[in-house]
């Protein structure tokens, strides 16, 4: 008898355990929205789609609108940067916020979180595959694509010492040679930027990576007639 109830609370603790597991997965996965499809989920319902341009990209494109959301406004462009991300994490809500918006075009400019680590170490030759994966995506679904160039980078504020201005340098040349034999467009925001250590100077940025709104309208300039070409 003392056994049976033994057997029949541990059942009972069994059961309890496995009910509390169950009701925690979903609190568990919302919490590791790890690729953040919540950021821009309720945004997108709000667009009226087909949209025009879609700019995908990290911090440097999340904090272009705060920068100068005027350039957006004025030519119906959507900012999806998301601050920290790398491409891995790009390429996997590339669908929900990029193709399923249906934009004409779409601007990529992403790597340098990469070339830091923001998710552990990766050969450029898989960053450039991302780059590469979400191009072919886009021109699956009949969307221009315009890459750019990572920005000059001469060190990371919140990583130092990894040395990134040469390998934003050969990730630049893989991004522009496939662009120029696949028939894309490809915006060098590196030449117009850089200083003679191949980062961005104190005018451009006050932390070497992310621009200043100085910075931003050179790459506005610079951008525009890129997104004007391709679209005629």
């Amino acid at each position: 008898m003392i056994s049976n109830m033994k057997s029949m609370k541990l059942k009972g603790v069994l059961a309890g355990c496995l009910l509390a597991a169950s009701m925690s997965l979903p609190a568990q996965t919302e919490k590791g929205d790890w690729a953040q499809f919540g950021r821009y989920a309720e945004a997108n319902k709000r667009l009226e789609i087909p949209t025009n341009v879609v700019f995908m990209g990290n911090s440097i494109t999340d904090g272009w609108w705060p920068a100068d959301s005027t350039f957006f406004i004025q030519n119906d462009f959507i900012d999806r940067g998301i601050s920290g991300q790398t491409t891995s994490e790009m390429l996997v809500r590339f669908r929900q916020d990029v193709l399923d918006l249906r934009p004409r075009a779409v601007v990529i400019l992403a790597g340098i979180n990469d070339i830091a680590h923001n998710n552990g170490v990766i050969a450029l030759e898989n960053v450039f595959g991302n780059l590469v994966s979400m191009a072919e995506l886009a021109k699956l679904h009949g969307i221009k694509v315009i890459f750019c160039s990572v920005l000059p980078a001469y060190d990371f504020p919140w990583r130092p010492g990894l040395e990134p201005a040469g390998k934003v340098i050969r990730l630049n040349r893989m991004i522009r040679e496939y662009a120029e034999a696949n028939g894309l467009t490809y915006v060098d925001y590196h030449s117009a930027m850089k200083d003679g250590r191949d980062g961005l100077p104190a005018n451009l940025s006050k932390d070497g990576v992310h621009p200043t709104l100085e910075g931003y309208k050179i790459m506005e300039k610079l951008v525009l007639e890129a997104i004007q070409k391709t679209l005629r």
